[in-house]
């Protein structure tokens, strides 16, 4: 394609590798201020190489792939890149989303027929013992785990606030909702959503015990949410700008 110049950037081609066996395109430009390789992602653009003037975009093959662990990874959580599934294999220095952060995968084999998940700071220790196994199967167990923990909690301190009592919990996988809440009262709520930052959760909660007041989405229904989460129209957009890279479509 043609040179075409963008706030001081020349673009001087629109490519495509394939990394991993996933293919990734990307625009390269060139900058004057430049005095290296530069690589960029963002959810508008997708992935950016800036290069000095004078650089040969021939080697640029090489460097993508020497860093295509961290540019997956990246497009991974703009939702530009295919999520891992269920038979993938993590690698030490891989990051997971916990709680609005990114954890730093190490994993490690044991001798012992013992498959283990222990959070230690921001490293999440896999152990694989004898015989392997899939880990992002092990990696879902423990997400399931901790948010059946953590949302348990969250539930009955909030529910306090609102004046509410609800049935039960029930962590489950819904592909179109972080939450809902049964005529019975009964909560469900979707594993991945774990993954989001603390306010987040606290708002889909908040969300689903306010329809144990007004089961429909009313004025009063939505005055009482911003009443116990003033930020929820936040919090509401996160979860639809970061759906893609969590495994989910939409909340209730």
């Amino acid at each position: 394609m043609p040179e075409t110049s963008t706030r001081g950037l020349t673009v001087v081609a629109k490519r495509q590798i394939s990394l991993d066996g996933q293919p990734v395109s990307y625009t390269v430009k060139r900058s004057p201020r430049a005095r290296r390789a530069r690589l960029e992602v963002s959810l508008a653009t997708g992935l950016t190489v800036v290069v000095p003037w004078t650089y040969d975009v021939d080697r640029l093959p090489d460097l993508l792939k020497a860093k295509s662990r961290w540019i997956l990874g990246k497009m991974r959580r703009y939702g530009q890149a295919p999520a891992q599934s269920a038979g993938s294999e993590f690698r030490n220095g891989d990051t997971v989303p916990y709680l609005g952060r990114d954890l730093e995968l190490v994993v490690r084999e044991t001798q012992r027929n013992v498959h283990s998940i222990k959070l230690e700071g921001s490293r999440l220790i896999v152990s694989m013992g004898a015989g392997g196994g899939r880990q992002a199967l092990l990696l879902e167990a423990w997400y399931r785990m901790q948010a059946a923990r953590v949302i348990g909690k969250k539930a009955e301190e909030l529910s306090a606030r609102l004046g509410v009592t609800y049935g039960r919990i029930t962590i489950r996988g819904q592909k179109t909702r972080w939450g809902s809440c049964s005529q019975k009262g009964n909560l469900n709520f979707n594993w991945k959503l774990i993954m989001s930052p603390e306010p987040v959760v606290d708002y889909v909660i908040i969300h689903e015990l306010a329809h144990l007041k007004e089961l429909n989405h009313t004025k009063r229904f939505w005055q009482l949410v911003a009443q116990h989460c003033p930020g929820w129209r936040e919090h509401r957009k996160w979860l639809k700008d970061n759906a893609p890279r969590l495994g989910a479509m939409m909340t209730s």
